[in-house]
């Protein structure tokens, strides 16, 4: 019987490594963020509920984008990917701008299951907007990408923009401001900061990379 050479041999943990190291990353930071304090703390805190948010939608959401598509989850839809990267976009912002509803908001820091169900939209709206630019090779999937990203990091900026420049509270004083030590007006102000600029930033840097990626790809599927 004829051994594999030796080449062949080597390869293949790097290759089954490659391929699972971003879903099991995905997991071990939604181990760190939902076991540890941040969802404790996001009862009373709004810039601890937004560290959670952004670690979603910025870590965990595209290490889960990335690691479906090495574990199988490619191909091009029904309509194909710059129609669904739009849809995924638009249901992204509706997720992000419905949980910061204030009566929503409040909901989610009282009731722990509706806390999970925000938390889990945030994650499947994140991954939505990722997926596109991972799942399918070529401009058509890169322009996809480029398209819901670019207009994720829009709405999150606008969004954080209001959080901030907001002249009073918009959620109930008891949800800002209990962790750090910050005045309720502070707290919701610094959670706007973090939303506009750490929200927006690894939506920008998405848009970048796959819009590099269009310009240099061939059509591909």
């Amino acid at each position: 019987m004829t051994s594999p050479p030796i080449s062949t041999l080597s390869s293949e943990p790097a290759l089954s490594l490659r391929r699972v190291w971003p879903l099991g990353s995905a997991m071990i930071v939604l181990a760190a963020l939902w076991g540890g304090p941040l969802p404790r703390l996001a009862q009373v805190s709004f810039t601890a509920h937004m560290a959670l948010h952004l670690a979603l939608i910025g870590i965990a959401a595209p290490l889960a984008a990335l690691g479906l598509a090495r574990a199988g989850a490619r191909g091009t839809p029904p309509g194909g990917w710059v129609l669904w990267g739009v849809l995924f976009a638009g249901f992204e912002m509706m997720v992000v701008w419905g949980w910061h509803v204030p009566a929503l908001h409040e909901a989610a820091a009282l009731v722990p299951w509706i806390f999970a169900a925000q938390q889990a939209s945030f994650l499947l709206a994140g991954l939505f907007v990722w997926l596109p630019g991972f799942a399918a090779s070529g401009q058509a999937s890169a322009g996809a990408a480029t398209v819901a990203l670019a207009l994720s990091f829009m709405h999150m900026s606008m969004l954080g923009v209001l959080l901030t420049t907001a002249p009073g509270l918009l959620y109930p004083a008891g949800l800002c401001g209990g962790a750090f030590g910050l005045d309720p007006l502070t707290d919701q102000r610094l959670g706007g900061v973090m939303m506009a600029v750490f929200g927006g930033l690894p939506y920008l840097a998405g848009a970048v990379a796959f819009a590099h990626r269009l310009l240099t790809e061939g059509p591909g599927r």
